[in-house]
């Protein structure tokens, strides 16, 4: 699959890295062309990774990923372009930290909005899905690293989009009964509110490479 990926941070070289490790072509978007980690990146990745602009990335990608930093995804996105993503599933695994005030960082846009809802709003067309932003980004990729079973979110208005991503996931490696459908995309309310609870989690503990799992009573 040919996969626009959003953000030269680490969790987009991350993500970006593991895809064309799966045999995905991926192609990092920033700002300008030629961004120096964008550029060190494709080429530490090998064959089937390259960069370009957010709009090249776009464009490119029958699937985008937005791992920009919450508080420029909008920006990040609108440079993308609307056209470049209409139809198309975008997955957001993004969380809007303030860390001006320092640590901890202020979570989320408010009790009655979130990031993945206003990605929605902004761009109609897309296919919105927010996935892996309530852990660290080695995680994500490889779900091993935390011993047992775990749980991942998903969040969006779209099944088919859902399941696609479902399909993504399931290469990362994550089985398919971790992975817990919670609605839609107004529900990511609550994953990126979470984000608060994690920081500290991993404050306490002196690890990032930690998740949660949720427990069903039987006959509950």
């Amino acid at each position: 699959m040919r996969i626009g990926l959003l953000g030269t941070g680490v969790v987009g070289q991350t993500l970006g890295r593991r895809l064309v490790g799966l045999g995905h072509e991926v192609k990092m978007g920033s700002r300008s062309a030629g961004n120096d980690k964008a550029v060190a990146w494709a080429a530490d990745a090998g064959e089937g990774a390259s960069e370009g602009t957010f709009a090249d990335a776009a464009e490119f990608g029958e699937l985008v990923i937005n791992a920009t930093a919450g508080v420029a995804s909008l920006d990040a996105l609108d440079a993308a372009g609307a056209a470049n993503l209409a139809g198309k599933v975008l997955v957001d695994v993004a969380n809007a930290l303030d860390a001006s005030h320092g640590m901890p960082p202020i979570v989320g846009v408010g009790n009655a909005d979130s990031l993945g809802e206003q990605i929605q709003r902004a761009f109609p067309e897309a296919r919105v899905v927010k996935t892996l932003n309530t852990m660290n980004c080695s995680v994500m990729v490889d779900p091993t690293i935390v011993a047992g079973s775990h749980t991942v979110f998903l969040s969006g208005n779209d099944a088919s989009a859902k399941a696609e991503v479902r399909r993504l996931l399931a290469e990362f490696g994550w089985p398919a009964d971790d992975m817990l459908d919670l609605g839609g995309i107004e529900s990511s309310r609550g994953v990126e509110m979470y984000v608060g609870l994690w920081v500290h989690l991993w404050m306490a503990t002196g690890t990032g490479e930690l998740n949660v799992k949720v427990v069903v009573v039987a006959g509950a």
